[in-house]
């Protein structure tokens, strides 16, 4: 095992970070409180799709809203929820940029008259409707889109650059991508996503929509706002090692990992709850665990670890910020969500799977994504 090098002192000159507003809609319903009981509740939220045909597919389970949601409206809705949970009025808001992550062409884009194509055109029309600035950024990176966002925000606020940004992401399941991970034989075959358990099959698709606002304490302090967490690191690296298989070895990764410990000034063993990304195949979830051993050293086989895919399933470049979501509720709450559909340990993740809900307030947790093409990110919060 490498032991991770220690992590320098947090630099002093860099303005706090905070999440002073959230929302998030998925399979659970919509707002925090959904999310937040259906993470408490344990229970898997997949079930039969019925929202499109799936009868010539070869798996048919997905964590889907009933009925057909329309993107536009849902990121619309939860961006005005974290808003007024911020307390953000509308000169603030108007003030405030957006940092925006979707898939390519976002289904929602049919409910504009101009049906725009491309993820740009998009993120516009959601920063107008929503009150926000015209200044607008937006991620189609993967799986990895929304982690990306959230560490540029954080970035641009600990710099001085940006007083505070809004960062959303959406993905509802829709049948082309639904039907892609069929195809390529990625979804678990037996309607469970069991992240680092023997004999797990693969992942499952599920709707995400989520907002924050990320501000600077000085701002949040000025407006009365009270954060509900502090964002206190950040990483990202890329491995290149092949299109589609995570890099063996999970150096990408633990980078990453590293990366977001040395920005907050914290060693590994001040790591109370990882979020993995933990998708559920064979290969990912062993590279990852390979990474953890890596940045974490010893730690990796004590820190209580779980992946909320395995209840909400994965939202492609929306699901880092619904993970995101998930990991502030369970810290603000007293609770770490179970690694739900365990069968039992697998040699090649030797680490300590929650196998049920655990009422628990670590100091800081990470939430970890990773990407086709190599792309790794590490976010780490904690109380503000």
């Amino acid at each position: 095992m490498t032991e991770p090098r220690p992590a320098p002192p947090a630099r002093p000159d860099r303005v706090p970070v905070v999440v002073t507003g959230l929302s998030a809609v998925s399979a659970y319903g919509r707002g925090a409180a959904a999310l937040s009981a259906g993470l408490r509740s344990g229970r898997p939220a997949f079930a039969p799709v019925t929202r499109f045909d799936v009868s010539a597919r070869r798996v048919g389970v997905g964590a889907l809203l009933p009925g057909a949601p329309v993107l536009l409206d849902e990121l619309l809705t939860v961006v005005d929820e974290a808003a007024v949970a911020a307390g953000l009025s509308a000169a603030h808001r108007a003030a405030t940029p957006l940092l925006l992550a979707v898939h390519g062409e976002p289904d929602g884009a049919r409910g504009l008259p101009d049906r725009p194509a491309v993820a740009g055109a998009f993120g516009r029309t959601v920063a107008e409707k929503a009150g926000l600035s015209g200044s607008v950024r937006t991620y189609t990176s993967a799986c990895v889109a929304a982690s990306t966002a959230v560490a540029d925000a954080a970035a641009a606020v600990a710099a001085g650059d940006a007083e505070r940004l809004v960062v959303a992401a959406g993905y509802l399941v829709e049948p082309d991508q639904f039907a892609l991970f069929d195809a390529g034989r990625a979804l678990a075959a037996d309607g469970a996503v069991r992240p680092f358990s023997a004999d797990r099959k693969g992942l499952l698709l599920g709707d995400g929509v989520a907002a924050v606002v990320v501000e600077s304490a000085r701002a949040a302090q000025a407006r009365g706002a009270t954060p509900l967490a502090r964002v206190h690191g950040w990483g990202r690296a890329g491995d290149g090692y092949h299109v589609v298989q995570p890099r063996p070895d999970g150096a990408g990764l633990a980078r990453a990992i590293e990366a977001a410990l040395g920005r907050a000034g914290l060693t590994p063993e001040q790591v109370g709850y990882v979020n993995a990304h933990g998708s559920g195949s064979a290969q990912s979830d062993a590279a990852e665990s390979a990474a953890l051993r890596r940045a974490l050293g010893a730690h990796a086989s004590t820190v209580p670890i779980s992946s909320t895919k395995s209840l909400h399933g994965q939202a492609l470049e929306a699901s880092p910020l619904l993970e995101l979501v998930a990991t502030v509720l369970s810290l603000r709450e007293g609770f770490l969500p179970v690694n739900a559909g365990y069968l039992g340990p697998d040699p090649d993740c030797p680490l300590r799977v929650l196998t049920e809900t655990t009422e628990t307030r670590p100091a800081y947790a990470l939430s970890l994504n990773a990407a086709f093409g190599g792309a790794n990110t590490a976010l780490l919060v904690g109380a503000p």
